[in-house]
């Protein structure tokens, strides 16, 4: 089954798609971005991905040149293209090709480009034996909410923690947790999930928002408030959530085991609770 492409209007397969090299998303990191991902072929939370997709366009002022009802029906296309049941679909949409200049061309014109690609189940071993995660200083720009192309500060931080023998960094800012390159990071103590606050600092997460409303349907008390580094360590579980890894739980922090048996009792709960809401929303429960 072939990985699939969207350029402005056109489909074609991955390897044969193109972009100008003018694009202001190859030259400035000038644009943002969007993960969506399929179960059964069908997409979950799409409103939800692509209302951020919007909140972040509108917040550095690039138009956006579709409805959702026109991006629904690209991407539902795409993935029947693809014809992959569990399909991460990337979206990103730029401020255009122009001449290379810092101010904004006049009028602008998007380039729209999405990627149609397998990805593997989750769960299996990872979600048994649980991840390795070290701690990293936070040196990304002051707008973590705006879902940018801009992600060299996350790159350097996860290859640091590869080299480390690490899946991911959870970066810390002036002594507190923010979230990790790629992810919300979430703390258990004495049955409470306890998870940093959305602000600039962090993405809105749109799993993290999943998890945190079925944790609290479960009756598990969650607590939104800054979490000091160190708190990270005095934690009974601990575990990572978004959209390509949806619940993973850590067991070890810099080396050093977290909790007792991974994943958590609360890990687990919440997991399982976030399995159920997938098939029951792609119809498959």
């Amino acid at each position: 089954m072939p990985n699939i492409a969207y350029v402005n209007g056109q489909f074609s397969p991955l390897e044969q798609a193109t972009i100008s090299i003018e694009d202001r998303g190859f030259q400035f990191g000038d644009g943002v971005y969007e993960v969506v991902r399929t179960y059964g072929g069908i997409p979950f939370r799409l409103y939800d991905h692509l209302a951020r997709l919007e909140s972040s366009a509108r917040a550095v002022s690039i138009p956006v040149p579709l409805s959702r009802t026109d991006w629904e029906a690209l991407i539902r296309e795409g993935v029947q293209r693809s014809n992959y049941a569990a399909c991460m679909v990337y979206i990103q949409l730029t401020r255009g090709a122009a001449p290379r200049a810092h101010l904004f061309p006049s009028p602008a014109k998007p380039t729209v480009v999405m990627t149609f690609r397998e990805i593997p189940e989750t769960g299996g071993a990872l979600g048994q034996q649980g991840v390795s995660v070290v701690t990293l200083p936070d040196l990304r720009w002051g707008r973590c909410s705006v879902k940018s192309l801009n992600l060299l500060a996350n790159v350097l931080a996860k290859q640091e923690a590869s080299d480390a023998g690490a899946k991911e960094a959870i970066l810390v800012k002036d002594g507190l947790v923010t979230e990790g390159c790629s992810s919300n990071v979430c703390l258990v103590r004495d049955g409470t999930i306890i998870t940093p606050p959305l602000s600039d600092q962090l993405l809105a997460g749109v799993t993290r928002a999943v998890v945190l409303e079925l944790a609290r349907k479960a009756g598990i008390v969650v607590d939104e408030r800054e979490v000091p580094q160190e708190e990270l360590t005095q934690a009974d579980e601990l575990f990572l959530i978004g959209t390509t890894i949806e619940v993973l739980p850590v067991a070890a922090l810099n080396g050093v085991p977290v909790g007792g048996r991974t994943p958590g009792p609360v890990t687990r709960t919440v997991s399982e609770a976030f399995h159920r809401c997938i098939l029951s929303e792609t119809g498959q429960g």
